[in-house]
Order: structure tokens, then sequence, then C-alpha cells
């Protein structure tokens, strides 16, 4: 009895340092005080004294440091270096562009949340505030998404030019040089909002002010070219697009076909030394009517003209006149929408080496500049898309599902609708805060994960939420025309899916593929001193790991058993507990993360399932606590967000612990999933996604008007137009709102025949006879339910209109549409 006390204590004593993550000294200190104490009282076993006094010695041989680097060091950096694969010169660029920011925290296994909530959301100025307010207005106005689509196939001419007068394209140029200098926030909001009223015409600005010569000039350009070029991208006298996709290329970027050899050549009438390229670009957004390309080539220089030297350069980007001799553009690719995108093909194009971006000292740095220019687009441009699409959802959706009816009740009332109106909700919740809190995020720095994790699981979360709004309207949703406020956003999902990399390759490689290196505390460190052979710098940083490791571990177990409770979480009440779980998912993924590239090494890297999974982790974290943070700084204390709150972060905290778990199922390795599944789950995976309970009480609240309602969808556009499907719908919902109690006495009385007549107007008289309604009341009633007809039609055309014959007058359907009316009553 008294053996298995004192293996208890020793068993005790290692979790509570391990979970405190003491020194080594401490630890020897702490086991040998326990040891000595133990073993002169006669408590312990002959066998366990010599068990835990070799555990004492190893520490005390740990300590020194020559006996450490020869026994444990050296061997860890031999195997370091074997089994990780060589870095490429491209995947180097890709770790190296940008900063690891909050995602940091969050996979280093103990988030400092002080960092979290003090850091402070952009704000608009009020010059920003008056473009959202005014010409983002006007331009939406401007716009009938309907006839872009259907019949235009291209924004009109006087869109254009108002985009071209009112600098759209130049929001990201400072102005200094002439552009708006909008922040990153700025100009999420601003797509934001043309996307809820039109995909086209959110895409054609977010192009140049994102992934664009623009950006690649004030960053890179030499004087010379920002003199040249700017001023045009500012007063939208040149149109932009870059030219990095192709046929054979997508998101490998060493797979790129495209070529660019120096030589010499003619320029102007003169013999000078260029670059003679040809390329075959496809995909390219505002190719169709681009005035200079950006290009993206591998440069090479194979009679040394530049440097002796050097012959092959690499990744290159240029500058070109799209009427430069040999370049082919014009013809248009067709994405489900109407912005333009198309080929640009290019052959024996000869240009003058200022034309390189940044010119010849930036030669072979094309994939870095391009890497850390997608990062700061990936976390305005898609995220603005996502949120548009479920901001305008969340009001169609939710207005429709009160005021649609079957078996004279609202549809927002039945529980499978609103398993569905539950998940628009929480998603749209995430998907604002997330917005808020990567784009701010942008402003102060280049995250180089987060805009990643932005770019996959919000595009994602649009998919949810707008096949979910499909579902909801059925053939509502379904039949196409002005007054579906669904179908065209619901067509140009596959676009924000695939753009900047398809979100299967975001997910299975470059989430946690860049985020393991670039956010672990000390193994871009280790891995750098391991290529250098500097054993001093390695075998500090292993000691360091490997106690930080150690500390995880034991928090991991320790929150795993007793639970996370007792955890100092950063404010009190109704979120503390969120914060709690937070962090024991955190060490979770530490040494879940850990014990993955010791045990598989190199391979994880081809292992995308596995290192997907770990990603989806860290990737749900971030969202969770983008929702606290949106919380905490928004709606404190606001009853209507917090249960918006409540279902976001259960959703992530479940999803996290999905990931987790599904990592320690499939790891290929039993032995070493049966230690993971101790050390993070000893009681079985507890997380669990939001209660049915929760989801109803969302989705009730949903349906009800509420200024939180208001403040989640505050970038949906209204228009002016009366006949606005979501002008429609919210007109109906208001009034729904109002007449929704005598409506209902009404329905009642109808289906006990206290009321009767031929035509709703006839009963509603016969109600008011009959006392069951005042005349007030019928008046409302009426007027609810013609807004609330005419709210729930689907449009109809004449087959001339569909032939493509435009002018022809649709006045059928407006006659088909009250005869219908008049057959209902």
């Amino acid at each position: 009895m008294m053996t298995l006390l004192s293996l208890v204590l020793f068993v005790a004593l290692a979790g509570a340092l391990a979970f405190k993550g003491v020194s080594l000294k401490v630890w020897l200190g702490s086991w040998v005080v326990l040891w000595l104490v133990l073993t002169l009282s006669g408590a312990m076993a002959w066998w366990l004294a010599i068990i835990t006094l070799i555990g004492a010695v190893a520490m005390v041989l740990a300590l020194i440091p020559s006996v450490r680097q020869r026994w444990i060091s050296q061997p860890f950096m031999r195997y370091l270096n074997k089994a990780l694969p060589p870095m490429s010169a491209t995947e180097r660029e890709a770790l190296e562009a940008g900063e690891p920011w909050w995602e940091a925290q969050l996979f280093a296994g103990k988030p400092q949340w002080n960092k979290l909530l003090s850091f402070n959301y952009t704000t608009l100025t009020e010059r920003e505030q008056q473009f959202l307010d005014n010409e983002v207005e006007t331009v939406c106005n401007m716009v009938n998404d309907w006839k872009i689509d259907f019949e235009l196939m291209d924004l009109p001419e006087d869109v254009w030019r108002y985009l071209r007068e009112n600098r759209f394209f130049a929001m990201l140029i400072d102005e200094d040089h002439g552009g708006l200098g909008f922040s990153a926030y700025a100009q999420s909001a601003v797509v934001t909002k043309l996307a809820t009223h039109s995909g086209a015409l959110a895409t054609t600005v977010m192009v140049p002010n994102s992934l664009g010569p623009g950006e690649l000039l004030l960053k890179y350009g030499t004087e010379a070219q920002k003199e040249k070029w700017l001023p045009g991208l500012v007063d939208g006298s040149e149109i932009p697009c870059f030219g990095l996709t192709g046929p054979e290329v997508g998101s490998d970027a060493t797979a790129l076909p495209d070529t660019g050899v120096v030589c010499k050549g003619e320029f102007n009438g003169e013999q000078v030394v260029g670059v003679r390229l040809n390329f075959s670009k496809r995909w390219i957004t505002l190719a169709p009517v681009a005035t200079v390309i950006g290009l993206a080539f591998k440069m090479s220089d194979p009679e040394g003209l530049i440097d002796p030297e050097r012959r092959d350069y690499g990744i290159t980007c240029a500058l070109v006149p799209a009427d430069t001799q040999g370049i082919s553009i014009g013809r248009r690719h067709y994405p489900g929408s109407s912005f333009m995108n198309g080929p640009i093909l290019g052959q024996d194009v000869f240009i003058p080496l200022d034309y390189l971006i940044g010119g010849i000292d930036k030669a072979g740095q094309g994939w870095r500049m391009l890497v850390e220019c997608l990062s700061a687009g990936r976390g305005i441009s898609l995220p603005a898309l996502s949120t548009a699409a479920s901001q305008k959802s969340y009001r169609a959706v939710t207005a429709y599902s009160r005021i649609r009816r079957q078996f004279r009740m609202p549809i927002g009332r039945f529980e499978g609708v609103q398993e569905a109106l539950a998940r628009i909700a929480g998603n749209s919740y995430l998907l604002e805060s997330c917005r808020a809190l990567t784009a701010s995020a942008v402003d102060h720095l280049i995250p180089s994960v987060v805009t990643t994790i932005a770019k996959y699981h919000m595009t994602e979360m649009m998919r949810s939420v707008v096949n979910d709004s499909m579902d909801i309207m059925g053939g509502r949703a379904v039949q196409q025309g002005p007054r579906n406020p669904i179908a065209l956003g619901y067509r140009v999902i596959p676009v924000a899916i695939t753009v900047e990399g398809a979100n299967i390759l975001t997910r299975s490689l470059m989430i946690f593929g860049q985020g393991a290196i670039r956010c672990h505390p000390y193994l871009l460190k280790e891995m750098e001193a391991a290529n250098s052979r500097d054993i001093t710098a390695f075998d500090k940083l292993l000691s360091q790991h490997i106690g930080t490791a150690v500390n995880r571990a034991g928090r991991s177990l320790v929150l795993g058993l007793f639970g996370s409770r007792w955890l100092k979480a950063p404010v009190q009440g109704p979120t503390a507990r969120y914060f709690q779980q937070i962090e024991q998912l955190s060490s979770a993924l530490f040494i879940a993360s850990d014990v993955a590239m010791a045990t598989l090494g190199g391979s994880l890297k081809r292992r995308e399932k596995l290192s997907a999974r770990l990603g989806d982790t860290l990737s749900h974290l971030y969202l969770a606590s983008s929702a606290l943070k949106h919380y905490h700084s928004e709606g404190d204390g606001d009853k209507d967000e917090l249960l918006h709150l409540d279902w976001a972060v259960q959703h992530s905290l479940a999803e996290a612990a999905k990931g987790l778990e599904g990592f320690i199922r499939n790891h290929p390795s039993k032995g070493v999933a049966l230690l993971l599944r101790v050390l993070i789950f000893p009681r079985g995976n507890r997380y669990q996604p939001p209660s049915d309970k929760l989801g109803g009480k969302l989705a009730e609240k949903s349906i009800s008007q509420s200024s939180f309602r208001e403040r989640l969808t505050h970038l949906t556009f209204a228009p002016a137009e009366q006949s606005d499907p979501v002008n429609q719908l919210e007109r109906a919902f208001g009034l729904c709102i109002k007449a929704e109690p005598a409506y209902e006495r009404l329905l009642k009385a109808l289906a006990k025949q206290q009321v009767s007549g031929a035509t709703f107007i006839d009963r509603l008289q016969d109600a008011v006879a009959k006392q069951v309604l005042t005349q007030e009341e019928a008046t409302l009633v009426e007027e609810y339910d013609n807004e609330r007809f005419e709210a729930l039609l689907t449009d109809d055309f004449d087959p001339a209109y569909l032939k493509g014959d435009f002018g022809v007058e649709n006045t059928e359907q407006q006659l088909a549409n009250t005869l219908t009316r008049q057959r209902v009553e």
C-alpha cells in the first residue's frame, strides 16, 4: 500500500511540475526531496527507489551542457536534418513571407489573452465612412445585378465610368500617389457592401485592390515605375490585371511554364538588353479590359548579359502594356458570373529590363512578392465576399422563414428548418467576427497564416450558409430572375472556393504546412541551427522546446482529467468558460503537432489528411477566438449577440476537437495514437456541437426583429428600388411582426369556420363584422398579406426575352401575378 502511495506521489509531483512548466533544476530539487523523504521513512520499495534515482541522475546529466549536447542535442540535430526534406526556394519564400500573429499564440499552447482582447479593431475614418455611405451607395443603386448577369454580361458603361472617376480601383494606393489610401478594414467594408448587391461589381472592384500591379508597384516598384503607372491606375485610365495561373500551373509555382529569356532586341528603334517572354495565362480577372498586365514568369539569362556569374533567376514579375506586340487578349471566360475574366497569350514579347517590377534588383524575387501580396489579399477580398453572402442570406432567409407558412405555421418554426437557420445565424456571426479581426490585423502586419485560415474557412462557411438558404427557400430560390435574392450568389460560390488556391489545397497543404513551422515557437529556429550545424544554438533551442513540450503535455493531461474550469480566464461572466476550453485545446494542439512532427517527420508533408485535421484544429481555435473578441469589443452584454456567440464558439470548439480526434484515430502508429489519446482525451472527447435547444433558440431569435439583427447585417446594401427582392422580403417581414397577432386570429377563425367568404377581402370583412378583428387590424392584415404574397412570387418570362430579345416587356408576367392573386383569394 505504501509503495502504491509512493508511486502516486511521484506521478502527482511529475504532473504538477509539468503543468507549472518549471525549470529542470526545480524538477531535480523537488524530485530529490521527495525521494529522500520517502526513502528515509521506509515508505518506498527498493525497485521504485532505484528507478526514481535513475531519473534524478538523468536530470543531473541533462544539466551539464557538454553531456546534453553529445547525448541528446547532436542525435536530435542529425535526426532533424535527415527527417525533414530539403526545402525548395519557393517553400522558403512562402514561409518567410508575412509574420505570425494570434495564430502563433494558439499554436504555442498557452495563449496570452491580453494580446487579443487589447487588440484594437481598425475603425473607419470619417472619409472612409462617407465613401461607404455615398459613393458605394450611389454605384450600387446604378446596378441591376440580374441585367448585368443575364442581359449585358458586363457592367454598364456609366458604372465603369463612375468607378474610374471615383477611384474605386485605387483604394489601396496611398494618398501621396493620388489614391484613396483606405485601410484594409475599409476596403473590406466596401467590397462586402458591394457584394451584397452585385458579385460582378464587387469582383471588378476588389481585384485591382488585391493582387495586382498597384500593390506590387507600391511595395516593390522603382520610383520611375510608380511615376509612370500609378497616376493612370488612380484615375482609372489604366485598368490592371495580373497573370499568374495557366493551363499547367495553379498553386505550384515551381511548375510555371512561362518563360522570360534575357537577350538583346529592338525597343523604340534601339538595340537594348531586355527579356523575351512566352506565356499562356488563363482565368485572369479583368484581362479582357486590361490596359496594363502584371506577369509572373521564370527568368533566365543564358548568355550572362546581366551578370556573367548568374544564369537562372527564377520567378520574376514584370509590368507590361497590354498593347505590346505579341500579346493577345480580349476573349473571355465565363466563370458563372459576368465579371471580366479571360486568357492572356504572349508569343515572342520583347520588353526592356525596366519593365521588371523593382528593376534588375528584384529579378528572381517574384514569388516572395506574390506570396506577400496574396496573403494580404486573402485577408480582405475573399472574406469580404463570404461575409456579404452570409449577411444578405441572413436577412433574406430569416424574413422568408417568418412570412412563408405551411400548415398555418411559419416555416421558421419547424425544427428541420430551425436546424438550418441556426447554422446560417451562427456562421454569419463567425464570418463577420473573422472578417473584422483579420482585416484589422492586415492593417498592422502581414499575417502569415490567419489569412489562409480566413480564405478557406470563410469561403466554406459561405458555401454552407448559401446552401442552407437554398434548402429553406426551395423553389423560391431555384427560379432565377430579378426577384431571386440568392441564385446569382449561389452560382459564383465556386469562384471564391477556387481562387488563390483551391480549398482542398488550402486545407490539406497550406494551413498546417505553413502554420506548423511559422507558428511553432522553436521549430523554424531549430531547423536553421541544424542546417548551419550550430550545436550551441540548437542545444539551447532544443532544451527550451523539450521543456515547453513537457509543460504542454502535462497541461493537456491534467486538463483532460480534471477539466479546465479552474484555469484563470481573462474575463468573468458567461464567456469565461470558452476561454478556458480554447486554452485546453491549444495545449492539446501543441503536443499533437510536436508528436506528429517527431514521429512522421518529412512524411507529414505527404500525409495531407492528417495535417489537414491539425490545421482544422488551429483554424477553429482562431475562429472561436475571433467570435469572443467580437463579442467583448462590440456587443458585451447583448443577450441576442450572446446567443449567436454561444452557437458559434460551441460549434468551433467541437470542430477543433473533431480535428484532434480524427488525427489521433488515423495516426499510422497505434502506440503513438494511444499515447495521444491518453494525453489529450483521457476521459474521451467531451466537446460537442451546439444542442438542439440552443439551435432552436437561435433560430427563433433570427426570425425576430432586433437591433442585433441590424448590426450583424449592417453592410447589406438596401436598394432604393422597391422591387428589389430583399427589400420586398424586409417590408413583408416588418409588417408581419406588426400584423401577426391579428393574422393568427384570422387563420384560427377560418380553421374553425367562424369566418367565411369567397375571397380574402370577403373574409376580412366578415371577420370585422363578427368582431374577430377590428377595422384597423383588418387594414393592417390586408396590407401585410399583399406584401407577403408579392414577396413569395417568382419570375416568369416571355419566351422571346429568354432567347435574347431583351426589349420585350413582361406585361404578361404582371397580369399572371394578378390572376394568381385572385385565384388564391
